[in-house]
């Protein structure tokens, strides 16, 4: 890593971290671009061309032309002064997916034009922007607010530092350059990503102390009825009511709820990472199919149940599991 690249990484560092950022004087910076120092060249070579020649038309036109490249200065500045910038904090998502992120500006007064909002790309520094969707570009409305979404691939599960930002505009003429460097302070979290094709879950076991309702499902005593569903036998079929009503029903057995499922870390093999993945793919198909299930962790535990809640909250224990 160069110089200038070590440089650059010190200043972003002695940034404050948020997720709220008001630009001002202190944080926007501009400079000319290349076509600004050519327009540059050129209205020199028009100065002295008209000193050379007498040409009054020629002063006027050079220094017309020079009042306007300065005023444009100034129109690039304000279009990104008064401006604040807001992160939505991004959803989880599987590692090696991208993770979007919605960066909202809101303008207090005036139409804002050709924002360009993207990652901090160090390029030929040394170091390439995040991948995933890299930068868009975004038009503020006098007095409203205006959202930009940018993603970013993370490689591996756990927490993951939004990467800087930078905002920037060349807005009227392009012949300067303005942007302000932004280090939120967010974080994405990464899950691990599940195994595919997803293994088949583990075999459920039965309640500990539960030999009670045991005895009591094989005398097939009856807790009520529910509607017939596939896989029930011809025996568990209540026929008098079928008779009477025409829709078929079963006999519920007090045999429910005597077996419990766990997704426990012992049933998987190989590497900690490929566990996992076994683990998180579990998480997935036993939420799909409507089953209550608990997930087992060294030195963790989740009861059994079931719900989005559930597993987003399983998932994370997999994800920051250390």
């Amino acid at each position: 890593m160069g110089l200038m690249a070590r440089l650059d990484d010190w200043f972003v560092a002695r940034l404050p971290a948020a997720d709220t950022w008001a630009l001002g004087q202190r944080n926007i910076y501009i400079v000319p671009t290349r076509g600004g120092f050519t327009f540059a060249m050129l209205l020199v070579l028009m100065l002295l061309t008209a000193i050379n020649y007498q040409l009054n038309l020629g002063y006027v036109l050079a220094f017309l032309l020079g009042g306007a490249a300065v005023v444009s200065m100034h129109v690039t500045h304000a279009t990104l002064r008064g401006l604040t910038l807001r992160l939505k904090p991004g959803a989880p998502e599987w590692a090696g997916q991208p993770a979007l992120l919605e960066v909202v500006i809101d303008s207090p007064d005036r139409m804002r034009h050709a924002l360009a909002v993207r990652w901090r790309d160090r390029g030929r520094k040394g170091r390439a922007a995040p991948s995933g969707q890299t930068w868009t570009a975004v038009d503020v409305p006098a007095g409203g607010q205006a959202s930009a979404t940018l993603s970013f691939v993370p490689a591996h599960r756990g927490w993951h530092a939004v990467p800087p930002i930078v905002v920037e505009t060349g807005f009227p003429f392009g012949f300067f350059r303005a942007w302000t460097v932004w280090r939120p302070a967010a974080r994405v979290l990464a899950w691990p990503r599940p195994e595919h094709p997803a293994p088949s879950l583990p075999p459920a076991q039965p309640v500990p102390g539960d030999q009670a309702l045991a005895q009591r499902a094989a005398g097939s005593e009856l807790d009520g009825v529910r509607p017939w569903r596939r896989g029930d036998t011809l025996r568990q079929v209540v026929w008098k009511k079928v008779a009477r009503s025409g829709e078929l029903v079963s006999r519920e057995t007090a045999a429910v709820g005597s077996q419990e499922l766990w997704l426990d870390w012992q049933a998987t093999h190989g590497t900690a990472e490929a566990r996992l993945s076994r683990l998180a793919a579990w998480v997935e198909l036993a939420e799909r199919r409507g089953l209550a299930w608990g997930l087992r962790l060294p030195g963790l535990e989740l009861p059994c149940a079931q719900g989005d809640a559930h597993r987003r909250l399983a998932l994370e224990k997999l994800a920051t599991w250390a």
